[in-house]
């Protein structure tokens, strides 16, 4: 178990490609299911790209982060897209071993 409070707002770990998918060159990440509420969304297109095989992910900035997050990671983020995230984001559970391995990744507190 954690021995700190995990704060979604703050951390942003999460929404960046780990480095295992960096140091292959893997650029995919958060994969869209075909039922996610955001490729319904007209106005959210621009942060979906297809991959090689056609499937839908949330894009990346160049620095592999998900474009639709806000802020500076480990002091105070948002999701532009929350109501809509997809569900592989809805998925991942504050405190859990992901989020965890995601956040000692970046340095932070575990």
């Amino acid at each position: 178990m954690p021995t700190f409070a995990p704060d979604c707002q703050t951390c942003g770990a999460c929404c960046t490609n780990p480095a295992e998918n960096r140091n292959e060159g893997f650029r995919d990440w958060v994969q869209i299911d075909p039922r996610d509420v955001i490729l319904q969304r007209q106005k959210h297109k621009h942060l979906i790209v297809l991959n090689s095989e056609g499937e839908p992910h949330l894009r990346l900035d160049p620095a592999g982060r998900c474009v639709a997050l806000r802020g500076k990671l480990g002091q105070r983020v948002t999701c532009a897209i929350y109501e809509i995230r997809p569900r592989a984001c809805q998925r991942l559970q504050a405190g859990s071993e992901r989020c965890l391995e995601y956040r000692r990744e970046r340095g932070y507190q575990t």
